[in-house]
């Protein structure tokens, strides 16, 4: 029976139903809670004036975002597509973003350069682009490249955002996933844009890398020190590991 139960759970009519009622829960928890935006000023001037930007925000805090970009009650319109990872989880991750009418590219290890060059298109198509830069497997709250290497390609500027919640769960999960509770105080936090030059070397593209990060991260810990919370720690940091070594690293962080 248990067996069953899992292989059901797999299946196809399993996971689109467990992303409507986690959309339907989202939405729940959204309307029933008090949120605070700060420091949007910047991005909403760039939605008026139709001028794309790449949203950047921790993957851990993902499921709260679609309503910091287009919340239930004055819609702000402007399309965006996400990058998710293409193996099985990002594809139910896809499938739930779909129901705030967000559109996806998926991307890997093995296509990195071909979901780049389709999030570039995408960007000069006048639509704007999510992306988690900490992505699957880790380490979380470590921004890898391609965050910047995107900026530089598509010209345009990288935005941070993050919130946090009161009453939340924190899954034990690779990304340490906030899930919020119903009824809480929550908050929306923005950051100052972030911009590649079109001619950034390596060294400057490592550095737009790092203040990514440590954007993301200053932001998500202030966030969470104002709902009452001491701030997650990243994961161990890229620096010196490589590929293997960082899905090691990332696996016993997580």
């Amino acid at each position: 029976m248990l067996r069953r139960l899992k292989q059901w759970t797999r299946g196809e009519m399993a996971q689109r139903l467990a992303c409507w009622l986690g959309a339907w829960y989202l939405r729940i928890a959204y309307r029933t809670g008090r949120w605070r935006v700060e420091g949007d000023e910047t991005a909403r001037l760039m939605w008026r004036e139709g001028r794309p930007f790449i949203l950047c925000f921790w993957h851990g805090r993902l499921l709260m975002m679609p309503f910091a970009w287009n919340p239930p009650m004055g819609a702000r319109g402007a399309p965006i597509s996400m990058l998710i990872s293409a193996h099985h989880d990002g594809r139910i991750i896809a499938r739930a973003v779909s129901h705030f009418g967000i559109d996806t590219v998926a991307g890997s290890d093995g296509n990195a350069m071909s979901a780049m060059r389709t999030l570039v298109r995408t960007v000069r198509s006048g639509r704007w682009v999510g992306i988690t830069p900490d992505s699957p497997p880790g380490p979380r709250m470590r921004a890898k490249p391609g965050v910047a290497a995107l900026a530089r390609m598509a010209r345009v500027p990288v935005i941070p955002a993050t919130y946090s919640i009161e009453r939340r769960r924190v899954l034990p999960s690779w990304d340490r996933l906030v899930v919020p509770k119903l009824f809480s105080r929550g908050i929306f936090l923005w950051g100052p844009p972030i911009t590649v030059d079109a001619d950034a070397d390596a060294a400057a593209l490592e550095r737009a890398r790092q203040q990514v990060e440590d954007a993301l991260t200053a932001l998500s810990a202030e966030a969470d020190r104002r709902c009452g919370h001491a701030a997650i720690e990243p994961g161990p940091p890229l620096a010196g590991l490589d590929p293997v070594a960082a899905r090691h690293a990332a696996r016993a962080a997580g």
